[in-house]
């Protein structure tokens, strides 16, 4: 197992991201997008869980007692093809933890749903050290803006051609943290 050029380090933050093999679509419908963000939850644990037991029995998987957190997710986008999570460790392994947890059971979950067997990632997940307050405030935005790519997909090239229209759209997409941050409900 290859080791990481920079290590994770305690209490910093990192920008990880991932896309599907082959800029594959990893998000289909909107049982995926949801399944993911309730691992984005249930995964940020010490304690090992089995998202079956949780169906079975019938319980809201956000009523999961978690026990210790191992990371503090401070913004996240899911895109039809690829996700970004803003991130913070407990720990120094604390996100490599994390980050199996979820995408192994990520994987395992849409495998079965879909009928398929191997990897669905595109490699290991990518880490960006947010080593500036500035760098920080860049990627927390570029995490919420990134479903704007959905209706016009130069616009960080090009800037944002509609405001008003983008600023709607991002006010309905379920699938990112900016509506934990406005207030608006899903």
């Amino acid at each position: 197992m290859s080791t990481r050029t920079t290590p994770f380090v305690s209490g910093e933050h990192y920008h990880l991201y991932n896309r599907g093999n082959s800029k594959q679509t990893i998000f289909h419908d909107d049982e995926d997008y949801w399944r993911f963000m309730t691992l984005l939850y249930t995964c940020n644990s010490e304690n090992n869980f089995r998202i079956f037991l949780i169906r079975r029995e019938k319980v809201d998987p956000y009523l999961w007692e978690r026990s210790s957190k191992l990371v503090s997710i401070g913004a996240y986008c899911l895109m039809p093809n690829h996700f970004h999570i803003l991130i913070k460790g407990k720990d120094d392994n604390d996100i490599s933890k994390f980050m199996q947890k979820l995408s192994t059971a990520y994987v395992m979950y849409y495998n079965k749903k879909y009928r398929r067997s191997g990897g669905l990632f595109e490699g290991k997940f990518k880490s960006e050290y947010l080593g500036t307050d500035r760098y920080l405030k860049y990627i927390f935005s570029y995490i919420h803006l990134n479903p704007i790519k959905l209706l016009q997909k130069d616009w960080k090239e090009n800037g944002i051609k509609n405001k008003t229209k983008s600023v709607e759209y991002l006010n309905k997409y379920k699938f990112s943290s900016y509506l934990d941050y406005t207030g608006t409900k899903r």
